[in-house]
């Protein structure tokens, strides 16, 4: 007999670092009712489910927010019951506000700031991968955040802007 023999296979979850952005960007963390732990919203993949729609359907679940995904921040992988459980992580921004109910095993949601919801996760691992992945988070959201604000108009000197610059921040229909 092999070493491999008695291994069981990995359990296969996916979840997300949900963030609210604006110019001060929050972060969701959920309570476990049966547990009373404070975690990172994921959950296990159903059988042929791709881990990405499994994320977004956890998300959903855990939070109660429909939400955009914007990159793969990474995988975390830590021993349960016998086995390992690896997780993998998307970044994703919360459109607007809840559209469902919370997932009966979730008491609450928090949105907190990144050093609070680092210091409020239960599990040592979810505290370290969040450190790690969170300020990458964080600076996507302020670059979006940055992208949405309109600029203001300069005028040089009472000139007009030139034509070729006028006709570019034309609307493409009127082109």
């Amino acid at each position: 007999m092999t070493d491999s023999a008695g291994a069981r296979e990995p359990i296969l979850a996916a979840g997300g670092i949900v963030l609210r952005e604006g110019s001060r960007p929050r972060i969701a963390i959920v309570r476990l009712r049966r547990q009373k732990l404070w975690v990172l919203p994921k959950g296990k993949l159903y059988p042929g489910e791709r881990a990405l729609t499994a994320a977004k359907r956890e998300v959903l679940e855990e939070t109660g927010h429909e939400v955009l995904v914007r990159e793969f921040l990474g995988s975390m992988s830590y021993p349960v019951e016998g086995g390992i459980k690896i997780v993998q992580f998307w970044h994703m921004r919360a459109n607007g506000g809840p559209v469902r109910e919370l997932a009966n095993e979730v008491k609450v949601v928090k949105w907190l700031p990144l050093n609070k919801a680092i210091d409020l996760l239960s599990r040592v691992h979810e505290k370290v991968f969040l450190a790690n992945v969170g300020p990458l988070a964080l600076k996507t959201a302020r670059r979006a955040v940055r992208r949405k604000v309109p600029k203001q108009s300069v005028r040089n000197s009472g000139k007009r802007a030139p034509a070729a610059l006028r006709r570019a921040q034309r609307p493409f229909d009127s082109r």
